[in-house]
Parts: C-alpha cells; structure tokens; sequence
C-alpha cells in the first residue's frame, strides 16, 4: 500500500499530469456540452449556491463560485510565485522585471489593432477587446507540461506577462464594456487592502490575518464591477516574503496552494468554461466571417507579433533586457501560448455582443484559436534548435 502510495505522489507531482487532466477535462467539457447531457449540464452551472442574509449576498451561481471564486485562489498563487520572483529570483532586476509589461502592451495592442481593421466596417466591430486576453490558468497549465524544456526565466516572464495582461483586460473591460461600478464597494475592497497592508507594515506572520481580510475583500471586489479575481492579486502582494525561524509565509501559502490549484482549481476550471455549443457555433450570419478572421488573426498572428515586437523595441531601447539563456525564438514561442484566450476571450465576447449566434460563433472560433495557438507555442517552444 505504501508503495502504490507513493507512486500516486509521484504522479500528482509530474509535470505532465497536469496537462494531461486538463486535456482530458476539456475533452469532458466539449462532450457534454453537445450531447442530452447539455441542458442538465447549463442548469447545473446556473444553480445558485449560498447564503443571503441581512443584505449580505453570497448566493453566486456555480459559475461564479468556479470563475470568480476558485479562481482568486489560482491568481493567488500566480501572484505569490510572481513576487517571490521578483524579490529574489528571475525578476529581481528592473530591466528584467519590465520586460513583461512591455510585451503584455504589445500582446493587447496589436490584436486589437488586427481584429478591429479586419472588422472595422461590420457589426462585429465592437468586439475588438475579445484578442487582447489571455486565459493565464490554461497557459500555465501547458507551461508546467513542459518546464523541463523551458528556462525557468521563460516560465516567470509568461506568468507575469499573463497577470499584467488580464489585468489589462480588467482596465479595458471597466471603461469599455462597463455596467456599471459601486465606488462604496471599491472604497471598502481598497481599505482591506490597506489593512493588509498595515498587518505586513507589523511584520504580522499568521496567514489567517491576510486571508481574513482577502476574503472581504474579495466580496467586496466582486459586488464593485470589477472582476473579483483582482483580490487574490492584492493578497499576493501583502503577504509577507521576509524569513524568520526558518519560515518565509509567502513560501509557506505556495507550497499549501500549488496542488489545489493544479489538480482541482484549473480542472474544474476547465470543465465549466470548455462547455462550447460547436453546432451552434457553426450556424451562419451577418458578419460572422469578420468575426472569425478577426479573433483567428488576432489570437494567433497577433499575440505572438506584438509581444516579440514591443519586447524586441524595449530591448534596444535599453529599457528592459531578456533574461539569460532566453533567446527570441522562445519569446515567439512564449506570445504564441499567450494568444490562448478561451475564457478571459470568451467572457469579453460576451460582454460585446447581445446576439446568442455572435456569442456562439465567437466561442468557437476562441476555442479554434486557443487550440491553434496552444499548439503552435508548444512546437515552438519543443524546437531543438532555439533552445539556448
């Protein structure tokens, strides 16, 4: 028993498991989703689940506690490997450290550009933001499938490029496609934040004392306006990183979070956003093929061109520098997984159009796109040749 037990540890651990979960629950995701199973399987996704008392709603569909919820635990993580990398690792220099922002600019600008000169006379125009995004759980998700074969420099400028891109999309979806925000709950998010803040500016090292206020914070965030994910975010950068009696928190919440989150939160993840409607994705209407070339061109050539471009720019201008052992080749690489929108893409397609057949003939092409370039980027990325 014992033996079996520790050849399950060792599976959970590989790298690959990861990826291989989550194929398979995408798989799972796209059969149900077209087949009888479809209509039991929306409802389920729809249910409401919690508690409203007093005022208080906590009451979500499963959905949201999916997307919302489990996923302020994964940007969480991200946002915790990302400071640790900052503080003492791969990021540490600011040249370095800037790289990813330049390229996550270029990765939204760029498709955005592409998307909008391609549908620029249609209906569809309006759905420009819908390349910009990058689905960072399934990137991640492919990056850990591969980690041997990618610098570990390349693994943080990915996950960072992806955080300062969805935090990108936040910004855009907030001036462009707002319904409307809640400045008293943003005050009361903001001022969790500070006191998180207060409790490191204490050197506090209980973790329940930045986990207490993430959780309001978090409810706060979600009834504001603003996609409720950006708390696990701000935890991140509160939690304390400095060593005393031999235990860093920040190194101590990673090592709690990263098997949830990889083998729980992402599947799960995977399984409730993947449900794609394919036949209803293939009908025909007005400006749909705009649409697709659009998202197809914007995704797939114009993710991996501006962030190769931006970052090539911010190279000889001397603001940034790419990190050792990285060479151009993988930055193509790497802006080829970034064009895997899915969800963050989809979640914006739903934002810009009202029509049922535009949203589904956006998922799928999204989930076209996401493939492609998922693809692309790990043959990329798998190439001898490039690799330092």
């Amino acid at each position: 028993m014992i033996k079996n037990l520790l050849q399950f540890t060792a599976f959970i651990k590989s790298n690959a498991t990861g990826g291989r979960i989550l194929i398979f629950c995408i798989i799972l995701s796209l059969v149900m989703a077209n087949s009888s199973f479809a209509e039991h399987f929306n409802n389920l996704l729809a249910t409401h689940i919690g508690p409203k008392l007093n005022g208080v709603n906590l009451r979500y569909t499963t959905l949201e506690w999916i997307n919302d919820g489990l996923m302020a635990i994964f940007f969480l993580l991200v946002g915790l490997e990302i400071k640790d990398e900052a503080l003492n690792g791969e990021l540490s220099d600011i040249k370095s450290a800037s790289l990813p922002i330049f390229a996550a600019i270029g990765g939204m600008l760029i498709p955005a550009l592409l998307y909008w000169l391609i549908n620029k006379n249609t209906i569809t125009v309006g759905g420009w933001g819908i390349p910009m995004a990058t689905d960072i759980a399934f990137v991640v998700a492919i990056i850990n499938t591969i980690k041997s074969k990618v610098p570990l420099s390349l693994q943080v400028f990915i996950k960072a490029l992806a955080i300062v891109d969805d935090l990108g999309a936040i910004i855009v979806i907030a001036i462009f496609y707002n319904t409307g925000m809640h400045s008293t709950y943003l005050l009361l998010a903001l001022a969790m934040f500070v006191v998180q803040l207060f409790m490191n500016k204490l050197s506090v090292r209980y973790l329940w004392a930045y986990i207490i206020p993430g959780v309001f914070m978090w409810y706060f965030v979600h009834h504001s306006g603003i996609h409720a994910t950006i708390a696990g975010v701000l935890t991140a950068i509160a939690i304390p990183h400095s060593v005393k009696a031999g235990v860093s928190p920040l190194k101590k919440l990673i090592h709690l979070l990263e098997n949830p989150v990889n083998y729980f939160i992402i599947p799960v993840f995977a399984i409730a956003n993947a449900n794609i409607d394919i036949a209803g994705g293939l009908k025909n209407g007005t400006g749909i093929s705009a649409l697709q070339g659009g998202i197809l061109l914007g995704l797939i050539l114009g993710k991996p061109v501006g962030i190769t471009l931006f970052s090539w720019i911010a190279v000889k201008l001397k603001l940034s520098k790419l990190s050792e052992g990285v060479r151009w080749p993988q930055v193509w690489g790497i802006g080829q997984l970034a064009g895997i929108g899915f969800t963050m893409s989809i979640f914006m397609a739903l934002l810009s159009f009202s029509d049922v057949e535009l949203q589904n003939t956006a998922k799928l092409t999204i989930l076209i796109a996401s493939l492609l370039a998922a693809f692309f980027g790990y043959v990329v990325l798998n190439l001898k040749k490039i690799k330092a």
